[in-house]
């Protein structure tokens, strides 16, 4: 097992009746409320962390989030760059790029090739799908974002493993010319780790082989998925996956007492909890329709944490 230090780099200083007022944490708080000062403190506090989990022999992982107070890490390949100079032993683990919201697949590609070479060789790429709130922000159509999803990774493998020019007519995408320098540092490219919360996604994570990633579901969920994998797998003749095949976020609050860790690890219910508006956790076409039944049936805050984030 690895094991990897990971922030969402939250920003806790806003008004939270301004958030209660707005039934939202995310896309319409007002960045009025952003001390720059604040957050340039913030930011190099999270760096300083980073680089001490890579002096404690821990590896590193990386988000991003959009036009919210509880993920201010917005533009991650710039929080790994300033990472990659100032670590030395840390994998450095991008979960990930939201390649269904970015305009330009090639560019990702440049950009991991980059830090891969930068590291020479540290870089772990990660894809996905992007949250429901995010999609209002990137003006982008939730109906077609699976379809995105899987041109946009298309495309960014082929740039890393075609080593000559090449053309590009997608049904999303069209360039005249893909030709990225410089190329990966590991070949034919860094590995993949991609997160998925339902089966349909798991069987595509395996078909590919890439590491599954399951965030925020209970462990019996997680378990299923797991299992959706193996299953997926055997069907299709693919190796056994083993542990090294999965991978499961794990929130930790350390205490002198386990009574304290209880009672002052509540305060992470903050995020697990946090206001969201219920017009941007599930828009039309996000969630598959059982999904979005459940969601629109039970309307409590925690449902975004079990469905629309594969």
């Amino acid at each position: 097992m690895r094991a990897y230090y990971f922030t969402e780099m939250p920003y806790p200083y806003y008004p939270p009746e301004v958030a209660q007022q707005l039934h939202s944490q995310r896309v319409i708080l007002p960045n009025l409320y952003c001390d720059p000062k604040l957050a340039g403190e913030l930011y190099n506090r999270y760096l300083d962390e980073y680089e001490y989990a890579d002096e404690l022999g821990l590896d590193i992982m990386l988000n991003e989030h959009h036009q919210t107070v509880t993920c201010i890490d917005s533009v991650m390949p710039l929080t790994a760059a300033a990472l990659a100079r100032r670590t030395r032993r840390a994998k450095l683990l991008l979960l990930g790029n939201p390649i269904a919201n970015r305009d330009n697949p090639v560019r990702v590609a440049e950009e991991m090739a980059f830090l891969d070479c930068v590291t020479q060789g540290r870089l772990i790429c990660g894809f996905v799908r992007g949250v429901a709130t995010e999609y209002h922000p990137a003006n982008t159509n939730p109906v077609l974002t699976r379809e995105r999803f899987e041109e946009a990774h298309d495309l960014i493998m082929h740039a890393w493993t075609t080593h000559e020019p090449f053309n590009w007519e997608g049904k999303f995408w069209h360039y005249r010319y893909v030709n990225p320098w410089p190329r990966p540092y590991q070949q034919p490219h860094p590995p993949i780790w991609i997160t998925g919360s339902s089966p349909g996604s798991v069987r595509w994570i395996a078909d590919h082989q890439y590491v599954h990633a399951c965030f925020l579901q209970p462990y019996e969920e997680q378990e299923r998925l797991h299992q959706v994998y193996r299953e997926r797998c055997h069907e299709r003749g693919l190796p056994e996956p083993g542990p090294d095949k999965f991978g499961f976020l794990a929130l930790v609050y350390v205490a002198d007492t386990d009574a304290q860790a209880q009672e002052e690890g509540r305060a992470l219910m903050w995020y697990l909890q946090a206001l969201q508006h219920p017009g941007f956790v599930n828009p039309p076409g996000y969630n598959a329709p059982k999904s979005a039944r459940v969601f629109t049936r039970v309307k409590g805050v925690g449902a975004q944490a079990r469905v629309g984030k594969s």
